[in-house]
């Protein structure tokens, strides 16, 4: 099932690390403010952060369990969201980034004083 849904996974751009990372935090938000996910699914990116800003941690490892219950609920929102309504949501995101990164003309020039 997994195989399936490659196209959907928390490593799908290939820019780096951190470029993934806020694509997905851009996605995951516009996912929140969508009627069409289920709002018990949108409970778990929440539920996620509570955890990482409560000071009480389940596990000992600090902060290795802190980013794997953040990830593991940003992942899951993910996967359980409809494929159609991420797809459109992804979709978006890359035209917004189309338009940010058009080239910028550079206009060289030479400042001279006046004597």
């Amino acid at each position: 099932m997994m195989n399936m849904k490659d196209n959907r996974s928390l490593n799908q751009a290939k820019e780096g690390f951190f470029s993934d990372l806020y694509q997905n935090i851009r996605l995951i938000i516009r996912l929140m403010g969508d009627s069409r996910v289920n709002f018990l699914f949108k409970a778990l990116p929440v539920g996620a952060l509570i955890y990482l800003v409560v000071p009480y941690d389940l596990l000992p490892i600090n902060p290795l369990d802190d980013a794997l219950v953040v990830w593991a609920g940003c992942a899951l929102f993910l996967e359980l969201c409809p494929e159609d309504v991420v797809t459109e949501h992804r979709k978006a995101l890359q035209q917004i980034g189309k338009i940010k990164e058009r080239p910028r003309t550079v206009i060289d020039g030479e400042f001279k004083e006046p004597h």
